[in-house]
């Protein structure tokens, strides 16, 4: 009986095996390997203006997304060329100036791609409105009319713009023994003995670009040095405004000219141990002078009173 039925049953589990490894062999086929995975395209949003308005700043993003992770980066055709255009964040950005008013920039395209396919906003355009009315600019100031040989002459005229235009000072019948700032309007410097003289029609001017204004007319006199002096003397300060010591005095300054609360000079004086002045070379008239305390740290104090002397 064995020796009939045992190969059967080889048999039958020869097939069972084989129908096992067939059916495996197929699950095996039928499942994705990873490796051939599709790549999902990226997506890109947003609504941007059609509309810029001169010296007012211009923004859109367009934001991407890329369901697989993948790093994105941003392109423009036919970007406005008042603007800027950033290819890692998809932002752009600009101020358009007058000279951009009307302009209109056509079929602009952002795209944005993963490195294997891409996608676009649909093409749109930007105009930009009409130019805006310029506000001139202002310019005032009174400069000194005189300075002593060798000594410092320095004006700085007050300049403001309503619109806040950046400024640029110029300068016409400049003293050759002057420096002129462009940036400031600053007129400065110490004429020597050999600069003794009038220098007239002297005018300062700023613009900011489209418009333009200037100072009056003034003169500078550069005077002989004369031998009138004055001897100030005054009390150390010991205290600090709040009360509390002064424990890092280090000098005074002294502001002096030849009208009440305009003081045209300075002496500096950097002892805090000095407490009397001499200033000599003054013209006869009256002089005015009044003084600071400086710490350490360069802190200045208040004026002091003014005092008022008499020049024979």
């Amino acid at each position: 009986m064995l020796s009939i039925h045992s190969p059967v049953r080889i048999c039958c589990f020869i097939l069972l095996a084989a129908s096992f490894f067939f059916a495996q062999a197929d699950a095996l086929a039928a499942r994705p390997s990873g490796k051939g995975k599709p790549n999902k395209a990226p997506t890109i949003q947003g609504t941007p203006s059609g509309v810029a308005e001169v010296e007012q700043y211009y923004a859109f993003q367009a934001k991407g997304r890329d369901r697989d992770g993948d790093a994105l980066t941003f392109t423009i055709s036919n970007k406005p060329v008042w603007a800027a255009f950033d290819t890692a964040l998809g932002f752009l950005s600009g101020y358009p100036t007058n000279s951009d008013a009307g302009r209109v920039t056509s079929n602009i395209v952002i795209s944005v791609s993963d490195g294997k396919s891409s996608a676009s906003l649909s093409p749109f355009d930007i105009s930009v409105g009409d130019a805006t009315v310029n506000s001139p600019p202002v310019i005032s100031g009174s400069p000194a009319k005189e300075v002593i040989a060798t000594e410092i002459y320095s004006f700085s005229p007050t300049a403001t713009d309503a619109d806040n235009d950046s400024l640029l000072f110029s300068v016409v019948n400049r003293p050759s023994w002057a420096v002129f700032s462009t940036t400031t309007g600053r007129l400065y410097g110490t004429p020597g003995d050999a600069d003794l003289g009038l220098y007239e029609k002297i005018r300062i001017g700023v613009t900011d670009g489209i418009a333009s204004a200037s100072t009056s007319e003034f003169s500078i006199a550069v005077v002989h040095t004369t031998n009138g002096t004055v001897t100030l003397s005054w009390l150390a300060p010991d205290m600090n405004d709040d009360g509390t010591p002064l424990t890092n005095l280090a000098g005074y300054r002294i502001y002096y000219g030849n009208a009440t609360g305009q003081y045209d000079h300075q002496l500096e004086i950097t002892d805090a141990g000095t407490v009397t002045a001499i200033i000599d070379n003054l013209s006869q008239g009256a002089w005015y002078f009044a003084a600071t305390a400086l710490d350490s740290t360069g802190l200045e104090s208040v004026l002091s009173k003014e005092v008022q002397k008499i020049v024979q």
